[in-house]
């Protein structure tokens, strides 16, 4: 791993969940099309999992052993939306820890990460760090929002700071690819994923924007085509 591999810090992301907002998980998910064969897994770790969707989601589609592990956690905030999302209290197990620093004797059926990769500038390194923790039929799923077409130029515009704490670099697919295949894993596959989608972090000064943007992002909806421009996210799905 380079040194100072972290994009971001603790303020960043003290800023960041300040103004998120704790609700119910939607009951389909930009990942649907791996759901049939995660779901069938019985522990599942998402890497910077706080507060908890995922988790929610994999418990909500059969997996009881669910984990979040993340150095940013309120366990407070994670019991009220297990409160929320109909799910007993301390059903997310909760991992407080520099992924970096974090070993583990246990490994898990599903290791999954959304958001997460993309801040820190050795991406074969993260991606690495998440194989090592798949059991001996694990899978993996790995989201990585696509800043490389029309969505970044939107960030570029209106929010510079939060394009600037991703590493734009990790989401280069040819790249991904490389990785990928350094790993003895099987049916591996990267591609763009979900409908087009635009949008601006929930920060206070994005209020009125937010507005337009949610318009814009309905009409990119329209033009259902994958690729660089307009599809939201990148999946990287492998397993043992």
């Amino acid at each position: 791993m380079t040194e100072n591999n972290n994009i971001t810090d603790k303020e960043y992301w003290d800023n960041y969940w300040s103004n998120y907002r704790y609700d119910k998980v939607p009951k389909k998910v930009v990942f649907e099309k791996w759901m049939s064969l995660l779901s069938g897994g019985k522990s599942f770790i998402e890497i910077g999992g706080f507060p908890g969707v995922s988790a929610v989601n994999f418990f909500h589609r059969g997996i009881r052993d669910v984990t979040i592990l993340d150095f940013y956690i309120n366990k407070d905030i994670v019991r009220n939306f297990e409160k929320i999302n109909g799910l007993p209290e301390g059903t997310i197990r909760c991992i407080e820890s520099d992924f970096f620093a974090f070993s583990s004797g246990k490994k898990y059926d599903v290791v999954f990460s959304s958001g997460f990769i993309e801040h820190f500038e050795d991406t074969s390194d993260v991606i690495s760090r998440h194989v090592k923790l798949l059991s001996e039929k694990g899978q993996l799923l790995i989201l990585i929002p696509n800043f490389l077409g029309l969505n970044g130029k939107l960030q570029k515009r209106f929010d510079r700071e939060n394009l600037e704490a991703h590493n734009l670099q990790s989401m280069e697919i040819p790249r991904l690819k490389e990785i990928m295949q350094s790993f003895d894993l099987h049916d591996v596959s990267v591609e763009y994923t979900g409908k087009p989608m635009l949008w601006l972090e929930p920060k206070p000064e994005h209020r009125n924007r937010r507005k337009w943007v949610k318009i814009l992002s309905y009409a990119v909806k329209l033009f259902p085509v994958k690729g660089k421009l307009l599809s939201p996210y990148i999946a990287i799905y492998a397993r043992k």
